[in-house]
């Protein structure tokens, strides 16, 4: 059974992105850091039917999301669909963060998404492609958010070079930006954000989007710096 791997499988937009998946019939592999995390993802998912596994990891550790990466193969072969959604989302103005912080904040933010990349593209790769999508934001910088600034700044590179190293061969790179506060029954309702997921998942080749925003309208739209 085709399978997706949702990385930051927590209320909100990993929720909803792994019950939109799950709906068009594909298994589900929820990873988190937190136990209860997982346990309402799974709830929220199970009633629709599909096969559904519960891995625990922090994103910010390499052994350790590899391993649940690994598991989640054994569990439903190589992946489809890959989403990393974890972040660290948190107001730091400019100096207020330690060192340690925006250490731990880029690991979660940036490098933890290139780790997902690297293990799971070369095998999405050599069966004949999938998408791997990562949630974006910030498309402004904000001082008040110096840590997660840099971090969203720091996925849009990260997919451009993803892309560049994987796209040729079939593996679709692309991140979702959000550009407002995620809550549901307001512009930013997470239901209405993972219809990106899903439409980007599944886009024919030729009009790959490497981008797309969500603006509060209920609309994606291509960034004219990456075209598909």
């Amino acid at each position: 059974m085709p399978g997706a791997v949702i990385i930051g499988a927590g209320p909100g937009i990993g929720r909803s992105v792994a019950r939109r998946f799950a709906a068009e019939g594909m298994a589900v592999a929820l990873i988190s850091r937190t136990p209860a995390s997982l346990d309402a993802a799974a709830e929220a998912v199970t009633p629709l039917g599909t096969p559904v596994v519960r891995l625990r990891a922090d994103s910010a550790d390499e052994t350790e999301l590899r391993g649940a990466l690994d598991r989640a193969v054994e569990a439903f072969g190589p992946p489809e669909a890959v989403v990393y959604n974890a972040a660290v989302v948190r107001p730091d103005a400019p100096g207020e963060l330690t060192v340690r912080g925006h250490q731990h904040a880029w690991a979660v933010n940036v490098v933890g998404a290139l780790t997902a990349a690297a293990h799971t593209a070369p095998l999405m790769a050599r069966h004949g492609g999938g998408t791997f999508i990562v949630t974006g934001g910030m498309p402004e910088p904000k001082s008040a958010y110096v840590s997660l600034s840099l971090g969203k700044a720091g996925v849009r590179t990260l997919v451009d070079l993803l892309d560049q190293e994987y796209g040729p061969s079939g593996v679709h790179f692309a991140s979702v930006t959000v550009a407002g506060p995620v809550a549901p029954g307001t512009d930013f309702d997470p239901d209405d954000i993972a219809e990106h997921y899903w439409r980007l998942h599944t886009q024919q080749r030729s009009a790959w989007q490497r981008e797309v925003l969500h603006d509060g309208t209920a609309r994606a739209h291509a960034d004219d710096n990456h075209p598909g």
